[in-house]
């Protein structure tokens, strides 16, 4: 676990299910890599929706009552490659559909009412195919990949690179109800 063995390191974000996978790793191997990017592996690719930071280690049952906000299922379609600051390739979505934003604005609520402050800054939703990789190229033609989404998961950041991150819990569209991994 990173950080201190009483903290932990979290962040809210939603998964890309396998087939949303498999065609981000496809899309990714038509880039050209600079030497040094560091590409994220399939098992780290996520899309944050809030970074809640280092914070006192609880009970995973008191995340899992306090950030069961229920929500409408709803599409993601990414298909914007962008060069970021600091090296980041990331990919953006079309368009930023209301139900995410209102999802990710209920779980701003909901972390406050825990005593997490969020980030004031606006929300920019993407996924992070690599660092260092400034000088990278995307192909000409970027394909839509449409994700459904259908829960998003409570994840701890563990510092170490061949498992960069846990998943804690998974919560159900509509319901909001809490699951294992």
């Amino acid at each position: 676990m990173a950080g201190r063995p009483d903290s932990q390191r979290l962040f809210l974000a939603l998964l890309p299910d396998e087939g949303l996978r498999l065609g981000l790793a496809a899309y990714g191997a038509q880039w050209q890599w600079p030497p040094g990017a560091v590409r994220y592996a399939p098992a780290d690719w996520h899309l944050t929706l809030h970074f809640i930071g280092s914070v006192p280690a609880r009970p995973l049952s008191d995340w899992a009552a306090a950030l069961a906000v229920p929500f409408a299922p709803f599409r993601l379609q990414l298909g914007r490659p962008e060069p970021w600051p600091h090296g980041l390739a990331v990919l953006c979505p079309m368009t930023n559909p209301a139900p995410l934003l209102a999802l990710q604005a209920d779980l701003a609520l909901a972390l406050q009412a825990t005593g997490v402050r969020t980030d004031p800054r606006p929300f920019r939703p993407h996924l992070t195919l690599a660092r260092h990789a400034s000088q990278a190229h995307w192909p000409e033609q970027t394909p839509v990949l449409d994700w459904p989404v259908r829960s998003y998961a409570l994840m701890q950041s563990t510092g170490q690179p061949d498992a960069r991150y846990r998943l804690l819990q998974r919560f159900d569209a509509a319901s909001g109800a809490a699951r294992g991994p």
